[in-house]
């Protein structure tokens, strides 16, 4: 089952490399009420053996990812869209707010869920003085960390993930760094990039539907 795949992976997951100086790591996975809480997702909404596409973000944020176990959703979209009641501080996050807004528009949660599956390339996220950080902001972070995220990124290609195409949030340095990889290891056929949601929260929101709508059209 898809789901069972996913928790293995998560309950799993070890980061043990020497990170640079004053940069540490966030594994929420290892808080027993999160992963409570993200089983009580991944059974909900992909308890079957379906082929899904995959979608790669950067690294999870200390308000979406990195509290509730779930990519791009943040406590308060769990609940609200989800149907899952949780115990964390309900704090918005910018891009879980337009994701979720996608995906009500590209269908609902079940729709959507059924066919996509979100990753990251690193599923980890990384902080220095309290702040988010990026796997490719240090580049001796990401020397650091670039042998855990290809065999997290193999791990995942053995769940039913489609290989044909991949999506990549962020059209930048994530972008870039994935389609390095793709082309050295030929891990899909075809990688599209979109605009990074938190790009789009802070710089575009005047255009939110346009963005969207891109987002549904090439998922779709």
């Amino acid at each position: 089952m898809f789901d069972l795949n996913i928790l293995e992976f998560y309950k799993s997951l070890q980061l043990k490399v020497k990170l640079p100086k004053g940069v540490s790591f966030m594994n929420p996975y290892l808080d027993t009420k999160t992963f409570e809480t993200t089983t009580l997702f991944y059974q909900k909404f992909y308890h079957d053996n379906e082929e899904r596409k995959i979608i790669f973000g950067i690294n999870p944020g200390r308000f979406g990812g990195g509290v509730t176990g779930i990519p791009f959703t943040d406590p308060i979209n769990l609940e609200r869209f989800c149907g899952i009641e949780n115990h964390f501080d309900k704090k918005p996050e910018l891009s879980s707010s337009f994701i979720y807004q996608m995906i009500d528009t590209y269908g609902g949660v079940e729709m959507f869920y059924k066919s996509v599956y979100f990753s990251a390339l690193s599923p980890l996220g990384f902080v220095r003085e309290k702040k988010n950080l990026n796997y490719y902001d240090v580049p001796q972070l990401n020397k650091a960390v670039e042998p855990f995220m290809l065999e997290c990124l193999r791990k995942q290609l053995n769940f039913n993930i489609s290989k044909q195409k991949a999506y990549c949030l962020g059209e930048g340095e994530n972008y870039r760094y994935l389609n390095g990889l793709n082309e050295k290891y030929n891990f899909f056929k075809e990688i599209t990039p979109l605009p990074h949601p938190r790009f789009i929260m802070q710089y575009k929101r005047k255009h939110l539907m346009g963005f969207i709508d891109k987002y549904v059209g090439a998922l779709k």
